[in-house]
């Protein structure tokens, strides 16, 4: 390629990755020179871009850090004062059961809105209907397959999770503005290593409980998860020393690229979940990764999207702007919970009546079965949301999309 070819590319994608509203609404762009645009386009006030990579730096990073290096940082040093700590049931449980309501579950309750503001368009009933047939399809089949094959329904929720985890930050490090990610073998060890830290690290450190909370997904359908060959030492072993090669030859190589801010950032983070995962037991530590790291950060991608947010977040700070998505959010939640109780009521999974007696406490194996139900019932949201932010991923040509744009 020539100075002048090259200076061209680079000027495209620099147009591209810093448009506002995302391909379809450059393509809108060219439309309005060519005759009048559509009547459902809107201008979006002031730079996608900047205001993104102000949003992620103030709502989805900084709060992350605070709350998952505190908790790493005590948990090792109560660990080497007084040996491994042991949490009480409710503290075991309650990072999930605050996800109900807080970040976690209502961080995909926007999803009837956000492909249509990723896209620079007013959400329309067009725009809610397709949303709403691609969670009636996916969800249902996923369901069914949860019924008839269990066992396979939760490794599929295991790889799908990791997956999506890994796509959620890498678009994290794009709305930072990460100039080390430009290669495409990078992203997608990128993608491996961040989705893998919660996924597979866990296993590494704490097979058992990792085994115990995946046999009660299983368990919900009458199965039983013979997971013995995975857990010995010598597979996790094998595992734990390939991971950790991927995860260093991905810095180094991102490094040699462009050891600027962002990938110090990354490789700090990247060492911060090592230690965070192999340190914290599994169900506390990714109830707490879910709420406070992966949502937050699509919740700052849901602000960046939305223009009245974004003019909230830098009017008024973040405060108002985490208030207008919750506000987005709040109608599904509510109907997801409401969901959820059912089919625990028609299902019989919970035995209600051991948690609320008054100066009871539910069984291990209630709250097991109760949290059990949530994770697969999130399974089920799950497969559609990785469609919708997929999507946005296009549309915004950021993340997954630059796998292919990017070379």
């Amino acid at each position: 390629m020539n100075e002048s070819s090259e200076h061209h590319a680079n000027e495209s994608t620099d147009r591209r990755t810093s448009e506002p509203t995302g391909r379809h609404a450059t393509e809108s762009t060219d439309r309005r020179q060519g005759g009048p645009a559509p009547s459902r386009a809107i201008e979006v006030p002031g730079d996608r871009s900047s205001v993104a990579a102000a949003v992620m730096r103030g709502v989805g990073v900084r709060p992350a850090w605070i709350v998952l290096g505190g908790l790493t940082l005590a948990w090792a040093v109560a660990s080497a004062l007084a040996g491994l700590p042991t949490l009480p049931w409710w503290l075991r449980y309650g990072p999930l059961a605050v996800s109900l309501a807080v970040f976690g579950l209502p961080h995909g309750a926007v999803d009837h809105l956000a492909p249509a503001r990723a896209a620079g368009r007013r959400p329309t009933a067009t725009w809610l209907l397709a949303v709403g047939l691609l969670y009636l399809v996916l969800g249902s089949a996923y369901g069914v397959l949860w019924w008839t094959l269990p066992v396979a329904s939760a490794a599929l929720f295991v790889a799908l999770t990791w997956f999506h985890w890994g796509q959620g930050d890498l678009y994290a490090l794009d709305a930072l503005g990460a100039r080390h990610l430009d290669g495409r073998g990078v992203r997608t060890g990128t993608v491996l290593v961040r989705g893998g830290l919660p996924m597979l690290v866990p296993l590494l450190a704490h097979p058992e409980e990792y085994r115990v909370v995946v046999g009660a997904w299983v368990a919900l359908f009458g199965s039983e998860l013979d997971a013995a060959w995975l857990l010995s030492p010598t597979v996790r072993g094998a595992l734990g020393g390939g991971f950790a090669l991927v995860t260093v030859a991905t810095l180094l190589a991102g490094g040699r690229r462009d050891g600027d801010g962002v990938w110090l950032l990354d490789a700090g983070e990247t060492v911060l979940l090592w230690g965070y995962f192999l340190l914290v037991p599994p169900l506390f530590a990714v109830g707490v990764y879910f709420c406070v790291w992966h949502s937050i950060r699509h919740i700052a991608r849901l602000i960046a999207v939305d223009p009245a947010a974004r003019t909230a977040f830098a009017e008024e700070g973040p405060l108002p702007a985490l208030l207008r998505t919750g506000r987005d959010a709040l109608p599904l939640t509510v109907v997801s919970v409401l969901l959820l109780l059912a089919i625990a009521v028609v299902g019989d999974i919970v035995v209600v009546g051991d948690v609320t007696v008054a100066g009871g406490i539910g069984t291990q194996a209630d709250l097991r079965s109760a949290a059990a139900l949530y994770l697969v019932f999130i399974s089920v949201l799950t497969l559609p949301h990785v469609v919708i932010v997929t999507w946005m991923d296009w549309a915004e040509s950021a993340g997954l999309a630059r796998l292919v744009d990017k070379q």
